[in-house]
């Protein structure tokens, strides 16, 4: 199995920055693609950033500029620095992995439970 976990959310003013983690752990082969996608309320999911194994990355253009997303492929660790926050940046963020598993051919995605940014003055 494989577990995903997000942490480092919480409520920031505007202008203000936050560092989200989001760690990979078990049975993992390889992983992918590691990406953040954000949902606020009465919102559709939507992808915020991604970044490739071979270090690609793409981001929504809403977040260019002010979001950098990193990982530490020793640690299956993924990173979304935010800078410059806005109250529309205000959702829920959650983590996902596309990854090979140990002794299973193919992809699998999975997703963190989330982890809640909250911008506001």
């Amino acid at each position: 199995q494989v577990q995903v976990v997000e942490s480092g959310g919480g409520l920031v003013q505007p202008g203000g920055s936050l560092r989200l983690s989001c760690a990979a752990s078990g049975s993992i082969f390889r992983i992918n693609v590691s990406g953040w996608y954000r949902q606020a309320p009465g919102k559709e999911r939507e992808l915020v950033a991604r970044i490739h194994s071979g270090g690609t990355t793409n981001y929504a253009d809403s977040v260019k500029g002010r979001f950098t997303i990193s990982r530490d492929n020793a640690k299956n660790t993924v990173y979304l620095q935010m800078n410059s926050l806005k109250p529309e940046d205000t959702a829920v963020y959650y983590c996902t992995a596309r990854l090979v598993r140990t002794g299973v051919f193919g992809e699998s995605d999975w997703w963190g439970q989330g982890t809640q940014v909250t911008v506001s003055s």
